[in-house]
Formats: structure tokens, C-alpha cells, sequence
């Protein structure tokens, strides 16, 4: 259920209706626009009377809501979520554009190809440090000396570094990560999203294989049902009939998640292709149907890399991607 204050309520009216909520354990989640105060009501709401609601004074309107996501619901927080990351922001009509290596192989390589994407104009530096691969006979990233590579890459260049978690006893070596990547592979992992969601890191959550918009929006609450509101949305492709492409990019993912959330849409054509030759239209599409940022796989040496060297780009080919892509950007949004 979600409450519409009037402006300016009266302060002992509203906090006589807060206590009535409270006594019949509903909680109470506000967002706070430049417009409007909205309470969202988690819990029980089955026996609030709604006609009851709407005649109090300080209420503007009251709706009830049947999505079982709230704190994801863009009717909980009709505004868009902008978060702030180091020197940048993921949202706000901020073009962001996360580029590096599937995995981090060497210092060397990391710190060359963070150079490159910077000078491209990337805002964010990725990498896999632990690695989820379906064989057990390969590459399974360089863990924790993987993620000092990756500080080391930043301490270098500035760029804020985005790597992936694979299980919460691994959360000790990510001090120093700015944004922590939740893959495909464990997006309905519910414990390690519980123990996200007592952290206050940027979580970015990637759709799974097969999951539905709704799943992928409940596995956002369990991280902000924790309490950690910094949330940004992944299409990665999904798995159909096709086997051409590695995925399938689900480009309707991107409006269809701007329509029933709040948080920001970025994609990943680079998977969702599985073919350095298709990223660069699907990154464009991906733009164009209004994601706010792509991430997209950048290798200086693709034919050695140690994983999914066929799905990466060259800097020089990253560099011109760049600027395509932020004419695009720059053209939408003038639309």
C-alpha cells in the first residue's frame, strides 16, 4: 500500500497516523520528491481499512499495490535512483560506460587496458577477479590478488572498479571495490543477497538465464529489504531456442524495468552477444531503448585472453564504440 501525504501536514497529525501504523505492525518506508512525500506500508496491509486512510487530513491519496517488490516498485519512488559512485553517477541522464576485461590476468594488462578505456572516456573499470565458469578445468580468476590488481589499476587511473562476488565469505577482500557485481549465475543466491543487503556498497545484480522482469526485481529487494537502497539493474541476455548468439539481449528489458522500477538499467552486450562483432550494434539498441549505461568487455589481447576473448574489444575499437555511443546518448536525450 502506498500513502500520498498532503503538503505541509500537520506534524501531530501525521505523527498520530504514523503510531496507528506501527501498533498493527505495518512499517513504514518514506521517499521524500521535490513534489510529493510518499509512505510506502510493508507488512500486513490486508486489514487497513483504505477509505479509513484517505479521509485523514494529512493524506492526499492512498493506493494499494499487488506487486510483491516494494522498495523496488517505481510506485513506492516514483523518481529516478541516482547513485553516486566516486567521481561519477550511474542514472540521472549520466551516460556510464563500464569497460575492461572479462578477468584480471596480470597487473600489467590490467592497469594497460584501464589506461585505454579511460583515455576512451569509460567512467567505471571492470574485471573478474573470481570467476564463475561452467568447466572446472578453466580459468577461475585470480581472487583476491585479482582485486589488488584492480586497486592498483584504479590507484593509477582514478576509475572506480566494478568485480564480481561469488560467495559472502569473499566479502572481506572487497574493501576496496566501489561497486560489487552480482552475476547471472547467483541473482536468486538469497543468502548472499541478504548479506549484501547489510552492506552499504553499490550492488550491481544481473538478470539470471532465465529470469523473469519480476524475479530480477525481487532479488533487488531482497538486497534493498536489507536495507542497501544502492541497487543497479543488469540485462546480461537470456537464454532461448537461438543458438547463433551466445544469449539472447533482451533489449524490451530496458523500458519494461524503467516502467516498474526506479532503479537504473544498464546492459551487457558483450554477453548477451558471446561475438565481438555484434557488441557494437547491441550497445547502440541498448542506448536507444533508454538504458543508462552498458558494460562492455575490453581486452588488449583478445585471441590470448584467459576467458571470452571472442566477445571482447580492442581499445581501438572500444575508443571508437565510445564515441558513437555518446552521440547517440547526447541524441536521445534531446528527443
Amino acid at each position: 500500500m502506498i500513502v500520498i501525504l498532503k503538503r505541509n501536514p500537520d506534524p501531530s497529525q501525521l505523527e498520530r497516523f504514523r503510531g496507528w501504523l506501527e501498533e498493527r505492525h505495518v512499517s513504514i518506508h518514506p521517499t521524500i520528491g521535490m513534489n510529493q512525500t510518499i509512505w510506502g506500508l510493508v507488512g500486513d496491509t490486508s486489514h487497513l481499512d483504505i477509505n479509513l486512510i484517505a479521509a485523514l487530513d494529512v493524506v492526499d491519496d492512498v493506493k494499494r499495490v499487488q506487486e510483491p517488490y516494494k522498495d523496488a516498485n517505481r510506485k513506492f519512488h516514483p523518481e529516478d535512483t541516482v547513485l553516486q559512485i566516486g567521481g561519477t553517477q550511474v542514472g540521472g541522464g549520466n551516460l556510464t560506460l563500464i569497460a575492461g576485461p572479462c578477468s584480471v590476468e596480470s597487473e600489467e594488462q590490467i592497469c594497460e587496458i584501464a589506461k585505454a578505456v579511460k583515455k576512451s572516456g569509460a567512467t567505471m573499470l571492470r574485471g573478474g577477479a573470481f570467476k564463475p565458469r561452467t568447466s572446472p578445468y578453466s580459468f577461475q580468476g585470480l581472487r583476491s590478488e585479482g582485486i589488488r590488481m584492480l586497486s592498483a589499476a584504479k590507484e593509477l587511473t582514478g576509475l572506480p572498479i566494478v568485480t564480481e562476488i561469488m560467495d559472502a565469505s569473499h566479502l572481506e577482500y572487497f574493501d576496496s571495490v566501489d561497486v560489487i557485481q552480482v552475476g547471472a549465475r547467483n541473482m536468486q543466491n538469497f543468502e548472499l543477497l541478504k548479506v549484501l543487503g547489510e552492506t552499504r556498497k553499490p550492488i550491481l545484480l544481473k538478470r539470471g538465464l532465465s529470469a523473469t522482469y519480476e524475479e530480477l526485481l525481487m532479488s533487488a529487494e531482497y538486497i534493498m529489504a536489507g536495507g542497501n537502497e544502492n541497487v543497479i539493474l543488469c540485462e546480461r541476455g537470456i537464454r532461448t531456442f537461438e543458438t547463433f548468439t551466445r544469449n539472447t539481449m533482451d533489449v524490451s528489458a530496458v523500458p519494461v524495468l524503467k516502467q516498474l522500477s526506479h532503479l537504473p538499467v544498464l546492459v551487457d552486450p558483450s554477453h548477451a552477444a558471446g561475438k565481438y562483432q555484434l557488441v557494437t550494434p547491441l550497445a547502440k539498441a541498448a542506448l536507444a531503448a533508454g538504458a543508462d549505461g552498458l558494460l562492455i568487455e575490453v581486452h588488449n589481447d583478445p585471441e590470448h585472453a584467459l576467458s571470452d576473448g571472442p566477445q571482447s574489444l580492442r581499445p581501438e575499437a572500444f575508443d571508437r564504440l565510445a564515441g558513437q555511443l555518446q552521440r547517440l546518448h547526447e541524441a536521445v536525450r534531446a528527443q
